[in-house]
């Protein structure tokens, strides 16, 4: 066993893989989560910023277990249950790399790293906002419906640009996107992103004004929804649900069996778990975020 410090694509590629082998409904990670959180923020891919670090534990050539501090405070972390030990060592890790005097790790309820947390001294928080993980058989798969003065299409290899400013658009009441033209186009570039399952709402003009992005991993034939928006002035018309299913649709007929969502659970964000429920996604298992004070 070793631990390695995070060194670029190489390595997310290897946490991927991690992750597409240990999924299931309610594993935490689907590796279109991974390429998602790594490449939608603009900094270099080859490296972590300042106030970031990853690091992977492996048994052999096989990882079995990453840390990912996405700031001092706050850390993601995925450990495969047949190496529970690595659990231990991933909370030391993080105490001994960040400064900050309160230190938050989200996981699965009834994961591995429970254990791992309560001896290193974390407490649950079961009432701060929390991720469901939904899923939903593509054999169940309702129909796209039509919605007058709109149409539904795949985005092109050439379309970066527009594609992001859709992005950014439908989520300018929420916070800036960091995504841009550059930063789309390093998506575009990830595996396993392609372009025949991210879709788009286009009005009459042809300009987009929703979004779906479908992650499928061959691996599992699991498609993973991240993310999906619409630009506020076209809200209220269906257009996040019908490009959605759209999307779904080229996911199905891609022979994928299983789709997958990841909302808010909790009742301070409700919007988009109603509108997963209202296609057919069904709850599997929550988050929790557990945290401690260092004196």
């Amino acid at each position: 066993m070793r631990r390695d410090d995070f060194t670029g694509p190489a390595d997310l590629r290897a946490m991927q893989l991690m992750a597409s082998r240990l999924w299931t409904p309610t594993s935490r990670f689907h590796p279109g989560q991974l390429a998602w959180s790594r490449y939608v923020q603009p900094v270099d891919p080859a490296v972590t910023a300042p106030d970031e670090a990853i690091s992977l534990w492996r048994d052999g050539t096989a990882v079995v277990g990453f840390g990912w501090a996405e700031a001092p405070d706050w850390l993601e972390v995925q450990v495969d249950p047949a190496h529970p030990e690595v659990a231990d060592e991933v909370a030391l890790w993080f105490e001994e790399w960040s400064d900050a005097e309160r230190q938050s790790v989200i996981t699965m309820e009834g994961d591995v790293m429970e254990a791992a947390l309560d001896r290193a001294g974390f407490e649950p928080r079961r009432e701060e906002p929390w991720i469901t993980h939904h899923v939903l058989d593509l054999a169940e798969l309702p129909d796209v419906p039509a919605v007058d003065g709109y149409r539904f299409r795949h985005v092109e290899p050439g379309e970066a640009r527009v594609r992001a400013a859709c992005h950014a658009a439908a989520w300018s009441d929420d916070a800036p996107s960091p995504v841009d033209e550059a930063v789309y186009s390093a998506l575009m570039a990830a595996w396993p992103y392609r372009h025949d399952l991210d879709w788009v709402a286009v009005d009459a003009s042809g300009q987009m004004v929703a979004s779906a992005l479908v992650w499928l991993d061959p691996a599992t034939g699991v498609g993973l929804l991240e993310p999906v928006g619409c630009i506020p002035e076209h809200r209220g018309r269906g257009l996040a649900g019908a490009v959605t299913l759209a999307a779904l649709h080229r996911l199905r007929d891609l022979g994928a069996r299983t789709a997958q969502v990841t909302p808010r659970g909790d009742d301070g964000y409700p919007g988009p778990q109603r509108l997963y429920r209202s296609l057919g996604f069904r709850p599997t298992a929550r988050t929790v975020t557990w945290t401690r004070a260092l004196d």
